[in-house]
Parts: C-alpha cells; structure tokens; sequence
C-alpha cells in the first residue's frame, strides 16, 4: 500500500463531526477513531476494540493506552522522520499521557499538515505548525505503507 492510497483515505474523512468514542465516517469520530476508521477502510477489521474511554481519561490516569495500543499494531518511527499517511500521537503537558491522534497528510513548506478530529468541531486538516510540534512525541506507520 502507498502513502498517497492512505492519505486519500483520511481526507474522505475531513468534515466528520467531532463525538466522543465514535468512528463513523461522516457521522462522527474523535481522533482515535479517524485512525481506527482509516485502519478499517485499509485492512479490514480492526485488529483490537478500544476500551470506553473518557474525555478526560489521559489527564486523570498513568497509563499510556493511547500509545501501548499505537505500539501493539503500528511501526514506530523517529519524530523527525514523519511522511504522509504516518499516525502522529501528541501529549497536551509534558507530564500527561499521550492523548490526541493525527494522521499526517502532507510534508511541503511551508509546514507540514496533519488530519486530526478536532474537539467540538470536526475532522479537520491543519498546519502542524509549532504549538503541535511542540507535543508530539511519537510517530508510526501504518503496517506495509511504502513510499
């Protein structure tokens, strides 16, 4: 599978409305579920179920779930080596647990843009511009994605 192929998946995406929990396209999604949406759109059944989860569960817990699950099924990569179609995972303070998902959707200048389902609004592509930069701290690829 090609970088572009996954890229194209997640922008069918874009507009989504923002709900809790959810990964329905065009229905609604949180940022884990754009990317559990965009897995099944390219492999089929997802390969776990997440357990529920609050708004607030990495802010109020210390277990990085968000990230061991990212671990068990994609290939980690360095932060500084992104492409489009990897799975970006950010922390909100350097002292909580990742918490926010994107999916990279472009690496050109001037900055490059991720595909994120943005609280109370929608599955949106922005800038990651340097307040982003400043939280991510994991990145990975898709299984089998090449350039």
């Amino acid at each position: 599978m090609r970088r572009a192929e996954v890229v194209r998946v997640t922008r069918r995406w874009l507009g989504t409305p923002y709900q809790h929990q959810a990964s329905l396209k065009h229905v609604g999604c949180d940022c884990l579920g754009l990317v559990r949406g965009v897995w099944r759109e390219l492999y089929g059944s997802e390969p776990e179920t997440p357990p529920p989860y609050r708004a607030d569960w990495a802010e109020t817990g210390s277990e990085e779930t968000l990230l061991n699950a990212a671990a068990r099924h994609l290939t980690p990569i360095p932060t500084d080596q992104f492409k489009p179609g990897d799975v970006l995972l950010f922390r909100m303070s350097a002292d909580a647990c990742v918490k926010h998902a994107a999916i990279v959707s472009a690496c050109d200048e001037p900055q490059a843009r991720i595909i994120h389902a943005y609280w109370g609004r929608a599955c949106v592509e922005s800038w990651l511009g340097p307040w982003w930069r400043r939280r991510l701290a994991f990145a990975f690829s898709f299984p089998g994605v090449k350039d």
